[in-house]
């Protein structure tokens, strides 16, 4: 029965470091996941599991893109330094209107939109809106093209739109890059500056989940969250690489028409479900 508690967690793991990073929700998938791959833990341990993996999903990005936001690199110049700085200061206003949304009304967000019909139809409408974007912008050059050229505006503007990602279903990268596209980046900046933004919200995320639930783990619980959270950082890896890789040639259509699909999915699978 352990063994395969710490498979789930792998299983768990690969879909989190996936679905993090491409715009396509990893609460959707995860509340698929859930009705076959059950953790057989309490509900609690599952609530805060399914959030502290993602630190496992951060570090990917801090490994990365490591020398670009290490302010005191000594490969640096002086301006480089100035720059990572100025960078580090768009992320963090950026993060600010998540942050005191987040921390302020976490459980309430999560009663009344943590639910099927939520994740199903947010799935769509977004995947309708990357279509909309992607057909607005064609045969348009974007005014920003590096995150020097963000504006603290810009940033604080992208910061909202995260807000959005406060519901369930929405994608925290799909909602921030769809905002900065909107704003006119690039789908590089957009994609990177979404990386960036994720490293204080979900370290304030997990942090949240862990104050709530307690550090007294068992050998079990504890061996299950490393596992899918080491996990999820080496699939992210590949998929940060392989997105960056992919939105040099090509656009994000592929995840609107992806995201449609699951909705639907999502919505008929529930709806049709024989209840137990």
């Amino acid at each position: 029965m352990v063994i395969i508690e710490f498979l789930k967690a792998v299983v768990l793991g690969i879909i989190e470091g996936l679905t993090e990073w491409l715009p396509i929700s990893s609460t959707g998938h995860m509340i698929l996941a859930d009705e076959f791959i059950k953790l057989d833990l309490s509900p609690a341990f599952k609530e805060m599991f399914l959030v502290v993996i993602q630190l496992g999903a951060i570090m990917a990005v801090v490994v990365l893109y490591f020398h670009k936001l290490n302010p005191f690199s000594s490969r640096k110049t002086a301006i480089q330094k100035k720059e990572t700085f100025t960078l580090w200061g768009k992320v963090l206003v950026a993060c600010i209107p998540a942050g005191i949304i987040g921390v302020l009304f976490d459980d309430e967000i999560d009663r009344l939109f943590y639910n099927y019909v939520t994740v199903a139809i947010t799935l769509i409408v977004y995947g309708i809106l990357f279509l909309w974007i992607e057909n607005r912008n064609r045969g348009k050059s974007p005014l920003i093209r590096s995150e020097s050229a963000l504006s603290y505006r810009t940033a604080a503007l992208i910061g909202v739109f995260q807000v959005l990602a406060l519901i369930p279903g929405t994608s925290r990268s799909g909602a921030t890059i769809i905002g900065a596209m909107l704003l006119g980046t690039s789908r590089s900046v957009a994609a990177e500056f979404t990386f960036f933004l994720a490293i204080p919200v979900m370290f304030g995320a997990s942090l949240v989940k862990l104050l709530k639930f307690g550090f007294a783990f068992s050998s079990l619980e504890l061996g299950v969250l490393l596992t899918g959270s080491v996990v999820a950082f080496v699939v992210s890896i590949f998929a940060i690489r392989f997105l960056m890789g992919y939105i040099k040639k090509h656009n994000f259509k592929v995840f609107g028409y992806y995201r449609i699909v699951l909705g639907a999915i999502v919505l008929l699978y529930f709806m049709l479900r024989t209840p137990a």
